[in-house]
Formats: C-alpha cells, sequence, structure tokens
C-alpha cells in the first residue's frame, strides 16, 4: 500500500515484547478522543483503517466502552503490535486485529455494518487513486446514519499552510512523486461522490483536519 516512504513519515520504534511506539500517537490521542466525544456514536462497532502500533485503538476503546472497536492494518509488523496491546490492555470491547488492505477496490465487502469509521494519518502516504478507493470504502462499510472520522495533515485551497507542512509534503514528494498531501476541497468532493450525505470539517491542533461524513 505504501512505498517509498521518507524516513519521516510513519515512524514507529520498537517498544517492549511485539509492541511498537509511534510518539505522534501519543501526542495526538487525547485531541482525538476529544474529536471522537463530539461526533462518535454511543454504541456500535466501530472500525479503525490502518491502526499502526495500536496505541489509539487502545486508547478509544478505553475512552468509549460502548462501542466496539475492530482495528485493522496491512503490515504484520504492526497487526503483531496492535495485538500485545491488545493483550495487556484487556479490554472487553476491543477486537482481534484484521489484516486489511483498504487500496483493493472491494476492501469493505469484508467489514460493512459499522456504525463508525476512524482514518488517522493515511492519505498523504498514498497516491489520489488509492486514497478514493479508502474514501469510497469508509463510506460502503458504514450503516445508514453511520460516520467517517478522517484525520490527517492537508493542504487547505490548494497551498501548504506552514513551513512544516510544506518541507514534510516535499519529503513525501521526493521519495514518490505520487503521494503527498492532499487537498481540502478534492476530499470533500471525494466523500461526497461517494455518499456522503454531509461533511463537516474541523481544524484540529499541529495544523491537522478532521472531515466528519455521514451517510
Amino acid at each position: 500500500m505504501m512505498k517509498k516512504l521518507p524516513a519521516t513519515a510513519s515512524v514507529a520504534t520498537p517498544a517492549s515484547g511485539a509492541k511498537l511506539h509511534a510518539p505522534a500517537a501519543g501526542r495526538n490521542a487525547q485531541a482525538l478522543g476529544d474529536l471522537l466525544h463530539d461526533h462518535a456514536p454511543e454504541t456500535g462497532h466501530a472500525l479503525e483503517i490502518a491502526s499502526g502500533t495500536g496505541q489509539h485503538i487502545i486508547h478509544f476503546a478505553q475512552r468509549f466502552p460502548g462501542l466496539i472497536w475492530h482495528p485493522s492494518e496491512v503490515d504484520a509488523e504492526r497487526i503483531a503490535s496492535i495485538s500485545a496491546y491488545a493483550r495487556e490492555a484487556g479490554l472487553p470491547n476491543l477486537r482481534t486485529p484484521r489484516h486489511l488492505d483498504v487500496t483493493r477496490a472491494d476492501w469493505a465487502d469484508a467489514v460493512g455494518g459499522k456504525q463508525l469509521v476512524v482514518l488517522i494519518n493515511l492519505l498523504h502516504l498514498i497516491d489520489d487513486a488509492a486514497a478514493q478507493m479508502v474514501v469510497a470504502g469508509a463510506l460502503a462499510a458504514l450503516v445508514p446514519g453511520g460516520r467517517f472520522v478522517l484525520y490527517g495533515p492537508f493542504k487547505r485551497n490548494g497551498a501548504l499552510i506552514s513551513d512544516g507542512d510544506a518541507r514534510f509534503h516535499h519529503q513525501l514528494n521526493t521519495a514518490d512523486p505520487h503521494i503527498g498531501y492532499k487537498n481540502d476541497a478534492d476530499v470533500k468532493h471525494w466523500l461526497t461522490r461517494a455518499g456522503a450525505t454531509s461533511v463537516t470539517r474541523v481544524e484540529m491542533p499541529a495544523n491537522n483536519l478532521a472531515f466528519i461524513a455521514e451517510v
């Protein structure tokens, strides 16, 4: 799914046992939890796409016990990390992580019927065609009235809004000219075209954005 990423992208280092630690996940977990507090349903099934190290979904499962959380990943090492965090946490509302390649056109067929789908920090690491498949699949995986919460760094009106964003986008684009920050207006268009009945944009800390799409 993700190719030729620079060292600054998707950073995770070994922790204890099979666990990996991503500093960014530790920094933004509280803000993302607050976002979900405002926009997630109280009960139902929640899928996290590309759960990474597992740090986020542990935080979410602890904070929102009324939701059944389903982690997913395409990378075997990260699936092992999620499993290690899950065993340590022992949360009854956290399910076993599953292998899931969300850049396949039919990926949502295996994970449908969710009240909530969450995606954190992926779209800038894949190309536009794959990003549109992810967005369309996320909405297809929802029941009517379900919500897709999408978070990450994005361009605003085609522009990068800080030196740090410009630097990171350049690093991504240099490693692979097909990846990098997506434009906010394009993402909203992809969501609407895929069937979202409403799309809300939320400004987040550290120049990030969240999109809340409902079907």
